[in-house]
């Protein structure tokens, strides 16, 4: 490993380099043409079998280096519909027209353009050290993360025959804790997660004489209230579940009663039988405020956005913390808990290999110690999607790198 790694030093200004410019030129899902193009270049530079248009926009590099165990590395490639507030010098102006038409602005405001500065930085590494180890590096370049299907797209279009011989698959995340730390955990890591959108019918009228319509904005703030009681009165106390009314949109005018409103939801769950039982809570509600509201027509439920549970293999975990452990020291530690989601697992559960999920730190250290010790975490910390998320780019490009790295040589053979 450390006679890998002491490349690093000569690989960082190129890496650092194309950091600064994917996140000045974020794209949003399934729309990733120039980030998809960079990275074409730089595994053919790296000496990569390249396989392009996986999945619409995806890339797979492969290297195999002799006979030896197949690694899976993947990162995601998409943006966010979010406008910039970092004030970074490299701060993304981009805007795009998103799925509905609408013209927005876009932010790598979850860090996806730090991964994939990493893993083009680990592929070369490992390009660069072949007589070190033995095996077949796979690496998976993913758009449509934060719509939730394009780890399922790339399995559609023939990942698993792309990459061939793969034992194993690792993956990381930039999240909000201190950079330069790196941190693991073995089970359920990553929640699944469930997007609904929930249409309701009324009677319109004029806003004046009520009692002609069937107010669909008060059964709306009624189905939102019940809502709420779905954890606090359904689930068992302590078990970690999430249900977030992200969105109610109705009418149009203030003295008109429109005749339906739509409510957006989202639930994060860690339990499938948890995961049914809220989602059938979430209906019958549903249908019962309908009906003592009067509507005239049954409620519309569509589901949207569904990201699997992210379940790290046990032994797969165990093997990767102790490499950690062994190369960053007190910087490695356990990951908690998250109720974030991710489809990365829809990759090795169709390839049938186990697979381990952790995070590294994305945080200014010491703007982080400071909120610590003020207890303002929550409050001057900017987590993930936030306008103002932005990872110092080091230490956390050369963690990220060395996690990668260190990860994938765990597995592969020593040559």
């Amino acid at each position: 490993m450390a006679s890998v790694l002491q490349q690093l030093d000569e690989i960082r200004a190129n890496q650092e380099n194309l950091y600064r410019d994917l996140h000045a030129h974020p794209e949003l899902s399934h729309r990733e043409t120039r980030t998809a193009a960079e990275v074409v270049e730089r595994l053919h530079a790296a000496g990569c079998e390249v396989h392009t248009h996986v999945g619409g926009t995806g890339v797979v590099g492969v290297l195999q280096n002799g006979d030896g165990p197949g690694v899976l590395l993947r990162a995601d490639m998409d943006a966010l519909p979010v406008r910039e507030e970092t004030g970074l010098d490299y701060a993304s102006a981009a805007t795009a027209t998103d799925a509905a038409g609408n013209e927005t602005p876009v932010m790598h405001a979850c860090g996806h353009d730090v991964h994939v500065a990493c893993l083009v930085g680990a592929v070369e590494l490992l390009a660069r050290s072949t007589e070190q180890w033995r095996g077949r590096l796979v690496a998976v370049f993913q758009p449509g993360e934060e719509v939730a299907d394009g780890a399922q797209r790339m399995v559609d279009d023939g990942l698993a025959e792309i990459a061939g011989k793969a034992d194993v698959a690792l993956c990381q995340h930039v999240l909000a804790f201190p950079a330069g730390l790196v941190g693991t955990r073995s089970g359920p890591t990553l929640s699944a997660a469930d997007s609904m959108r929930i249409t309701v019918h009324g009677r319109g009228a004029h806003g004046s004489m009520p009692q002609a319509g069937i107010d669909p904005v008060v059964l709306a703030a009624m189905i939102v209230v019940r809502l709420q009681t779905i954890i606090a009165r359904e689930t068992q106390p302590g078990e970690p579940v999430v249900l977030t009314v992200g969105s109610v949109q109705a009418g149009t005018k203030s003295n008109v009663i429109p005749d339906r409103a739509t409510i957006l939801l989202n639930i994060r769950t860690y339990d499938e039988d948890t995961r049914r039982a809220i989602l059938a809570a979430v209906k019958r509600i549903v249908v019962a405020e309908c009906d003592a509201s009067r509507s005239p027509r049954p409620p519309e439920f569509e589901l949207l956005d569904q990201y699997p549970m992210t379940d790290n293999d046990p032994a797969v975990t165990e093997r990767v913390a102790a490499a950690f452990d062994h190369h960053f020291g007190e910087d490695a530690g356990e990951l908690p808990l998250l109720t974030a989601s991710e489809d990365f697992s829809d990759i090795p559960r169709a390839l049938g290999i186990p697979y381990t999920y952790w995070g590294i730190g994305g945080t200014d250290p010491d703007l982080y110690r400071q909120a610590e010790t003020e207890g303002r975490v929550a409050d001057d910390v900017p987590v993930n999607h936030s306008a103002k998320f932005a990872p110092p780019i080091q230490p956390t490009l050369d963690t990220g790198t060395a996690a990668l790295v260190v990860a994938a040589l765990t597995f592969f053979d020593e040559a």
